[in-house]
């Protein structure tokens, strides 16, 4: 089954979205996420009004299934634990049991995050001569930088390592004011920041161009959920800098809730993942 011509849809340099016509006449749909998450491609014949979705191979969807379920148990645990963390924070005796608790959340979210690349780096792609997908060698990593799902889901685990090297500093004790801020807000603002700008790229995968609402979606309300977890922690982040003046955070409250309310968005969207599969 041969194809004619293709229509490329996206944003800027990124495909997220590439339709072909096929020499008997009917037409095949590869979308980014829709391939990644649920190893999945549209195909219509010429006398069919709705397209049919054809499966990966077996040894794709064995394996996405497998990733999904590691990714989604990770960020619905890991958010899990920053919750917790945040709520000793607001409601506990105020020691360092919750930068532990942080820093358990935050091998949680390394673990999704990686996991995440992962499930990019081995998903199925379309054949080049027939409307199929097709299982690549399965590698541990890849640089594809003009993929944007590659391109996401990196950034989102860079955002989980820069978030580890706030969490491993926020357990030493006798630091200044100045490392304080050095070693443990920065970091944690960049990683924010990290998170943010992977989940707009992930907004432009599913979208297909200009972030919009699709309620209809379940991949959208992943993202969405996501970036909205991103959002709060950014500004918890802001508020829980310390100022040299006076040695206090600019608001305690904002960056404990913040967190909170951030972790459990990430927990939410974790769930909400288990169920975008093959």
């Amino acid at each position: 089954m041969s194809r004619t011509e293709e229509i490329a849809e996206g944003a800027g340099p990124f495909t997220t979205r590439l339709t072909w016509r096929l020499a008997d006449g009917g037409a095949a749909v590869w979308e980014s996420r829709r391939a990644r998450k649920r190893g999945l491609l549209g195909v219509r014949a010429a006398d069919e009004r709705e397209a049919r979705s054809r499966p990966a191979d077996g040894v794709s969807v064995g394996r996405l299934r497998r990733l999904n379920a590691i990714a989604a148990s990770a960020f619905t645990i890991g958010g899990g634990f920053f919750a917790l963390g945040a709520g000793v924070a607001v409601f506990g005796p105020g020691d360092a049991t919750g930068a532990w608790i942080y820093f358990v959340g935050g091998l949680f979210f390394n673990t999704g995050g990686y996991t995440s690349l992962l499930q990019s780096v081995n998903a199925p792609r379309q054949d080049t001569g027939t409307a199929g997908l097709v299982s690549p060698r399965w590698r541990w990593w890849s640089y594809e930088p003009s993929r944007i799902d590659w391109l996401s889901t990196f950034v989102l685990f860079v955002g989980t390592l820069v978030f580890g090297v706030d969490l491993v500093s926020s357990l030493l004790q006798g630091l200044s004011v100045q490392q304080v801020d050095t070693l443990v807000w920065a970091p944690d603002v960049v990683g924010c920041v990290l998170f943010l700008v992977s989940g707009h790229l992930a907004l432009v995968e599913v979208c297909h161009g200009r972030p919009r609402a699709l309620p209809r979606d379940l991949g959208w309300w992943i993202v969405a959920v996501n970036q909205l977890g991103s959002a709060l922690f950014l500004v918890s982040a802001l508020a829980a800098f310390t100022r040299p003046a006076t040695g206090s955070a600019v608001n305690v409250d904002i960056a404990d809730w913040g967190t909170l309310a951030g972790a459990l968005c990430f927990s939410v969207a974790g769930v909400l993942q288990a169920f975008e599969h093959p």
